[in-house]
C-alpha cells in the first residue's frame, strides 16, 4: 500500500467501500485503532503506521462483507439516511410550530438544521 494515495479524512475517519472508520492513537501502545461507525456491528483495525492502519480497515470490511455472504446476512448499511431524534418535549413543540409557520415540515426543519450545522462545522475546520 502506498500511504501517499490516502489520508486520514478530516475528523479522523477513513474510507472504502461506503464504509467510515474512526481513528485514534493510542500514546501508550504507539497505535492507531479504530471501528467501522454507522452500524451495529462491531469492525475494528488498528495498526502501528498509517499504512497499515489503512490496510487493516480495507482488510476489516472485507472479511466483514465476505462473513455476511457466507452466512447468507445482509451487510449493513451505513447511514441510511433516516435515524430518531429524542429531544425534550418543549423543543419538539417549538419546532413543530416553527416548521408549520414557515409552511414546512418538520423533517425539513431538521433537515436544514443540520445542513447548517455540519457546513458551519465544514467551513471552520479549513
Amino acid at each position: 500500500m502506498n500511504a501517499e494515495n490516502y489520508s486520514i479524512k478530516p475528523n479522523n475517519y477513513l474510507h472504502y467501500k461506503d464504509y467510515a472508520g474512526s481513528v485514534e492513537f493510542s500514546e501508550t501502545d504507539a497505535v492507531f485503532h479504530g471501528k467501522v461507525v454507522g452500524i451495529k456491528s462491531l469492525i475494528s483495525f488498528e495498526g502501528d503506521s498509517v499504512s497499515a492502519i489503512i490496510d487493516d480497515f480495507h482488510n476489516a470490511v472485507d472479511e466483514y462483507l465476505e462473513f455476511c455472504v457466507e452466512t447468507g446476512n445482509q451487510p449493513e448499511k451505513p447511514f441510511k439516511g433516516s435515524f430518531n431524534v429524542r429531544i425534550g418535549t418543549d423543543l419538539h413543540r417549538k419546532a413543530a410550530l416553527a416548521a408549520s409557520a414557515r409552511g414546512i415540515s418538520l423533517n425539513t426543519l431538521v433537515e436544514d438544521a443540520i445542513k447548517q450545522t455540519v457546513t458551519a462545522g465544514a467551513d471552520s475546520e479549513q
